[in-house]
């Protein structure tokens, strides 16, 4: 099995060696057809041939904003104009520059937390008084892929790619560091010789500060072996936030980069599922003529299977790689309307045709979910105000390996009734038509300004996101 490794360590590829072969597309992806995916319909429980899916709240209409490269950061890919959709009257600045920027986190004193994992450093920008520019500085380097970050009071978790570390943090200085988890697996693991592709780590803790939450992605694609290891991975593990042993907290979940605790107490991830998946079901998908159970069709790929949003409980169990959230509300159709709402798992057809391997049917739906190869990153909880409230954001890093491209955005899941509804967008427009991209967003975090504040690993931007008043 030869595993290719993506730069931005969020999706893989692989080339499994088995009798694998893409079939052409019948026909092209027509622009409507992508924008019914991008729409993230929704569904109920009932029958979807009785009960028709509902659309996704749409919230405000998005408009067009030009993106205000403030001085100082209008250097690439700010030296020329750049759009992007946002709702009315919404403004978007360039707020810093940080290359390589991912996870973000706000200290106590309202200071901006940013990882940046390809430089091993975590690095604090304090905003400046009035209109002027924040200024930055490294809060902690020789880190090893930093990533995750939380607070709880003054205590600082910083997910390593190998261990979670705590530290007490004033005024801007962190001290007493503390390995609380350790054994975590990476590419220096030596089960794994170096073959391991998703090696950041995402840390929540819980509101009061007893437990922390760590997702350990999947070795690769569909490295089943992965749930019999010790620490099992493709998993959210938890342990106690003074320090110990972790356990596993929820499984079968491929790459939960997504963490984070909602405004109850319980704990959710977004998921980066997995790529190339065989057409499950004994119909001619492709219109020549021959069964395609068994075969990878680039157009199926493009949708199947979902990307999760789900709650997680003591021993949930997410599925992978032996079950597929699966997005059509009419399997085995070609042209199946989409939903993203408690959509059924349903069986692998390469790895549990027969559900031996794992009773798909008995595994509770996700609660949310968002089109195939969004990858989405980070999660936070935050009330958004205006027309939204509170509710979950989401940096959906967009696709690598779709056709065409499934774009970047920063999702927006309202809070109802204790779950979350379904996916709006809130700002998009980083991808141009040709599908390349200038930017892609990777978390959105509210301030205590009630901004919106938005890192981009692409771009390597911290974006300001100001509602209307």
């Amino acid at each position: 099995m030869v595993e290719k490794v993506i730069p931005d360590g969020t999706e893989t590829a692989v080339d499994t060696g088995r009798r694998v072969f893409m079939k052409s597309i019948a026909r092209a992806v027509i622009a409507g057809g992508l924008a019914l995916t991008l729409a993230a319909c929704t569904s109920s429980d009932a029958d979807p041939e009785e009960s028709p899916p509902s659309a996704t709240p749409a919230g405000p209409e998005l408009e067009t904003t030009t993106v205000d490269a403030l001085p100082g950061t209008e250097e690439a890919p700010f030296d020329q104009p750049r759009e992007l959709q946002a709702p009315p009257d919404w403004t978007v600045s360039v707020w810093a520059r940080v290359p390589s920027a991912r996870l973000l986190a706000w200290t106590p004193d309202n200071r901006l937390l940013v990882s940046r994992p390809k430089f091993g450093d975590v690095i604090e920008i304090v905003p400046g008084q009035g209109d002027a520019a924040p200024t930055q500085r490294p809060l902690i380097e020789g880190l090893n892929q930093p990533h995750g970050l939380a607070f709880h009071d003054t205590t600082l978790y910083v997910a390593e790619s190998d261990q979670i570390d705590a530290f007490t943090y004033a005024n801007g200085a962190l001290s007493d560091k503390k390995v609380v988890v350790d054994g975590l697996p990476d590419a220096k693991s030596s089960d794994l010789k170096g073959a391991y592709a998703h090696a950041l780590k995402s840390v929540a803790v819980s509101r009061d500060g007893t437990q922390l939450y760590i997702s350990v992605g999947s070795t690769g694609n569909i490295s089943a072996d992965d749930r019999d290891s010790d620490p099992e991975r493709a998993t959210i593990l938890t342990a106690p936030a003074a320090g110990g042993d972790p356990t596993t907290f929820a499984r079968g979940v491929r790459n939960g980069t997504g963490l984070a605790i909602d405004p109850d107490g319980g704990v959710w991830t977004a998921v980066n599922h997995r790529d190339n998946l065989q057409y499950p079901h004994k119909t001619d998908f492709d219109g020549d003529g021959t069964l395609d159970n068994g075969d990878v069709i680039q157009e199926y790929v493009n949708d199947h299977p979902l990307e999760p949003l789900a709650k997680l409980t003591q021993g949930r169990d997410l599925g992978w790689p032996y079950c597929n959230p699966d997005p059509d509300l009419k399997p085995g159709e070609k042209d199946s309307p989409l939903g993203y709402t408690k959509r059924p798992l349903v069986n692998d057809d390469e790895l549990n045709p027969d559900g031996s391997k794992l009773d798909c049917a008995s595994l509770a739906p996700a609660e949310q979910g968002m089109g195939a190869h969004s990858a989405p990153l980070g999660l936070s909880f935050a009330d958004v105000g205006g027309d939204y409230g509170p509710g979950a954001l989401v940096g959906v890093h967009g696709s690598w390996n779709r056709k065409p491209p499934r774009p970047p955005e920063v999702s927006f899941f309202p809070w109802r009734n204790g779950t979350l509804d379904a996916q709006q967008t809130l700002l998009t427009g980083f991808q141009l038509e040709d599908g390349s991209r200038w930017g892609r967003p990777v978390m959105a975090i509210v301030g205590t300004d009630k901004a919106i504040y938005v890192s981009d690993d692409a771009a390597g931007a911290i974006y300001r996101v100001t509602p209307s008043t």
